[in-house]
């Protein structure tokens, strides 16, 4: 799949529908895959999410409505989505550091929307802090148990992740004594999108077992199938790890061979670990076809 031909896509369903409403997942649709992996790979490219850029890109339009037509400023704002005249002005004004009616006073066609700009310690962390070219190998199925949670991810505005994985992970090894028959060694953190394909995200922190016996309560059993992955390491903290997985979805995966399977992405934590070290390692893996 040329992931980059799927979001510009996904772009032009929004330049096309600028004064519609545009609901996240009519672009999924129109891009012609699933909404979390439009708007991971997204946000990885543009480091915006998508909400922020249908939102940005309307109030750039308005700006041409300002200068070539005489439409009211409260129709324009209906037209680019916003409630109220109102609340169109603050985000106009917070965006061009000018009002609606000020700009159309004005008219400067030269303002625009600021554009995000190469973060240097990314760069940097590509550069050293990552295996940029995978292990390719097949994952043999697993039987976990542990302990799951649902988050929004840093691609949406509802992101809490901090309020949800961390306090996930230290109930769950405080408790990991409990499990019968645990292979030692090495936990893992399952990432994927819930069923209903929203933009809510499901985690689990888990580690392996040789078979199941009675599942603690409160934790749940999960089985993966055997499944080809691409494998990273990624060296530094693990606050850092955003940056190894955009660079696995925005770089190594837009120009592979393969595509994502949709199922879920695995994160190890072994004995090469440690929370706050620079010198810490983690794996990183995707599913791949």
């Amino acid at each position: 799949m040329n992931y980059l031909v799927q979001i510009q896509k996904g772009i032009d369903f929004i330049e096309t529908n600028l004064d519609q409403d545009i609901t996240l997942n009519q672009v999924a649709s129109a891009a012609c895959i699933s909404l979390w992996h439009f708007q991971r790979v997204f946000k990885a490219l543009t480091n915006e999410t998508l909400k922020t850029y249908i939102r940005s890109r309307r109030l750039a339009n308005s700006l041409g409505k300002l200068l070539s037509s005489k439409q009211r400023i409260i129709e324009i704002a209906f037209a680019a989505g916003f409630q109220s005249q109102e609340s169109f002005t603050r985000a106009f004004k917070q965006a061009f550091q000018l009002t609606p009616n000020e700009y159309r006073k004005l008219g400067d066609k030269s303002l625009f929307l600021k554009k995000i700009q190469f973060n240097r310690s990314y760069l940097k962390h590509i550069n050293q802090n990552i295996t940029l070219n995978p292990e390719i190998y097949t994952q043999q199925s697993m039987m976990l148990i542990g302990m799951k949670t649902t988050f929004y991810s840093n691609t949406t505005e509802k992101n809490n992740i901090a309020k949800k994985i961390p306090p996930l992970w230290e109930n769950f090894l405080s408790r990991l004594g409990e499990i019968d028959n645990v292979i030692p060694g090495t936990c893992y953190g399952l990432l994927q999108q819930t069923k209903e394909q929203s933009e809510r995200l499901e985690y689990h922190a888990v580690t392996a077992v040789t078979k199941y016996g009675q599942v603690p309560k409160d934790m749940v059993k999960i089985e993966i199938p055997k499944t080809k992955y691409a494998k990273f390491s990624h060296k530094g903290e693990v606050k850092d790890l955003d940056n190894t997985v955009n660079y696995i979805y925005s770089s190594w995966l837009l120009k592979s061979r393969f595509s994502h399977t949709y199922a879920a992405d695995i994160e190890f934590y072994g004995s090469d670990y440690h929370p706050v070290s620079s010198e810490s390692t983690i794996h990183y893996a995707i599913p791949i076809i």
